[in-house]
């Protein structure tokens, strides 16, 4: 089979992934006045459907080799589709969240798994090109949740929206089950467990970069439906120009990486969008109600550029010999951020009074990337442990 198709079947499960964790952020207010709940509530929610990342990323690639790739993924889709199923039986907050959690243990895993199967599969071979192609999964099904949820929600509530989100993941399920082989040749990650002289600095600059970088990211398509429902809008026309920003962004990933490999300035890339986002996300606050869309569409087109090329930066430092230990410790501190960035953006826009606030907490957070990749940059100079990616 055409490695290319294979690419298309993983992008559409870890886009089931995003479509799943947007799946509360798409709906926010509904769910925020159905059990009762305040922003700093909703934050944590989000967040908690990476927080097992923290824990199951390192082990995760282990588990994969000893049971199989294909067989690991298919059952985190079977406990995506159990964490949903809790959600939408769910009597009080609590059973809300323990869906959420169980959902997130599937959907960290696939992320992870899947990550390292692209390598497999592209490895010496268009990798850059995959690689964008492939993370694009994320805004892409963040941004079909945005379109498509609150007008299920409209007309269906949230049972409706649960159980469109059920039918989403096993379909994907199916197609993943029928369609996914092995490639020809693997790479053994048993033996590569460990290694010496392990890039744990510079690693963890990296990981953070990556993490501030996607929290910024979700303080749009998690909070964007409260900032303008509170501006008068309805969560339909929220959610729809909120899902704008993302596409925009969509758009403009595989761009970024396709540029940044022909000019061989990948820092130049990642800081342009950096200051470009960062410029324009707190235009979106203070324009008017026309300027609204375009000021999210450009900021999310300047965000996107920077995808690929952050995510080379674990190549940059890892070798062979500790590549499957660095990428798990990679995903560990990500999530860690991930799950704790909405949270403390929420608990920001309470203290404030208005959801806003996490517009400009996002803007911030993107800036402080900027002195961690000139740290990172100048340690590995120092170094001297850059590989090509």
């Amino acid at each position: 089979m055409s490695r290319w198709t294979i690419l298309a079947v993983l992008f559409t499960a870890r886009l089931t992934m995003a479509f799943q964790f947007q799946s509360v952020g798409a709906v926010s207010p509904l769910i925020a006045e159905t059990y009762g709940v305040s922003l700093a509530d909703m934050g944590w929610l989000i967040g908690l459907y990476l927080a097992p990342g923290i824990v199951v990323a390192i082990p995760g690639g282990a588990i994969a080799a000893r049971f199989g790739d294909k067989r690991i993924v298919m059952l985190s889709m079977v406990l995506m589709l159990i964490g949903v199923v809790m959600i939408a039986l769910a009597p009080t907050w609590g059973w809300l969240m323990a869906g959420r959690v169980i959902g997130g243990v599937g959907g960290v895993i696939i992320n992870v798994i899947m990550t390292k199967m692209l390598v497999d599969w592209f490895a010496g071979r268009e990798i850059s090109t995959a690689m964008g192609i492939f993370i694009n999964s994320w805004p892409v099904g963040i941004a079909l949740a945005l379109l498509v949820l609150p007008s299920v929600a409209t007309t269906g509530g949230l049972t409706g929206v649960w159980a469109f989100v059920i039918g989403i993941i096993g379909i994907a399920l199916v197609a993943f089950a029928l369609l996914y082989q092995t490639p020809p040749t693997t790479s053994q990650p048993a033996a590569v467990m460990g290694g010496a002289g392990f890039p744990i600095i510079t690693l963890t600059l990296a990981s953070t970069i990556w993490a501030l970088y996607n929290v910024g990211l979700a303080m749009v398509f998690a909070f964007g439906p409260s900032v303008l429902s509170e501006r008068g809008w309805s969560l339909t026309a929220a959610s729809s120009t909120t899902s704008i920003f993302v596409i925009a962004t969509a758009i403009a990933l595989p761009l970024g990486g396709i540029i940044a490999d022909r000019t061989g300035r990948r820092d130049t890339v990642i800081l342009i969008s950096l200051i470009g986002y960062s410029a324009l996300l707190p235009v979106a606050l203070y324009a008017p109600a026309w300027g609204i869309t375009i000021a999210l569409s450009v900021a999310g087109f300047f965000f996107g550029l920077g995808a690929g090329p952050i995510m080379t930066l674990p190549a940059v430092i890892l070798r062979p010999e500790t590549r499957a230990l660095g990428m798990g410790v990679f995903f560990s501190i990500y999530y860690a951020l991930m799950m704790a960035g909405p949270a403390i953006a929420g608990a920001l826009a309470d203290r404030a009074g208005e959801a806003g606030v996490t517009f400009l907490f996002g803007s911030a957070l993107l800036i402080a990337c900027i002195p961690a990749l000139g740290v990172f940059r100048l340690m590995t100079r120092i170094k001297g442990a850059a590989v090509s990616p």
